[in-house]
């Protein structure tokens, strides 16, 4: 089972692939390892779009089953025929800039408010994460992301609210049971 899980930053994508690769042993990829080039601090600086395909194609390459978290969304257009059921998670916009608030700081600590250049990236990630929602916003968003769920040929399973990462899996460990059945 080929699955891609997506949806806004902080909506839980990552943490739903931990919790399928912990409970089918489905291996989980996420695409922030593709996207970003390893710097200190980590999300500064992107890898070249080109790069970052060819280096998630190695490494799903022979792979029967695999969880792919995190948004490909106007980078991974050549993935959508390689996935068997696309997870899209979506969380309303408080609880979900709430979340980030407290992983940005869980992660980082006070730094992100007394460094002026951290204190920067962490409000210009915040403003970013926020538009979203936006129908105008021209970073990740909803709207994108939707239309391309549109394009899809395989299953996706909507799961929308403030779910428990139990509730989630659940649902999604049931949909990939019921498609497995079909196959």
């Amino acid at each position: 089972m080929r699955i891609h899980i997506l949806g806004a930053s902080g909506s839980g994508t990552t943490t739903l692939g931990q919790h399928l690769y912990q409970r089918t042993g489905i291996p989980h990829f996420d695409s922030d390892y593709y996207f970003w080039l390893p710097t200190n601090p980590p999300f500064i600086e992107k890898r070249d779009p080109a790069e970052r395909l060819a280096m998630l194609n190695k490494d799903l390459a022979g792979l029967d089953s695999y969880i792919l978290t995190g948004s490909v969304v106007g980078w991974g257009e050549a993935m959508k025929a390689k996935f068997d059921l696309v997870i899209f998670l979506y969380v309303p916009p408080q609880i979900r800039m709430e979340r980030l608030k407290q992983r940005e700081f869980e992660r980082y600590g006070e730094v992100i408010y007394s460094d002026p250049k951290r204190n920067k990236q962490y409000l210009d990630f915040m403003e970013w994460a926020g538009g979203y929602d936006r129908e105008d916003f021209t970073g990740r968003s909803k709207t994108g992301q939707e239309r391309w769920l549109e394009g899809m040929a395989c299953s996706v399973l909507r799961i929308e609210g403030d779910t428990t990462i139990e509730e989630r899996v659940v649902k999604s460990v049931e949909k990939i049971k019921e498609l497995s059945r079909n196959v």
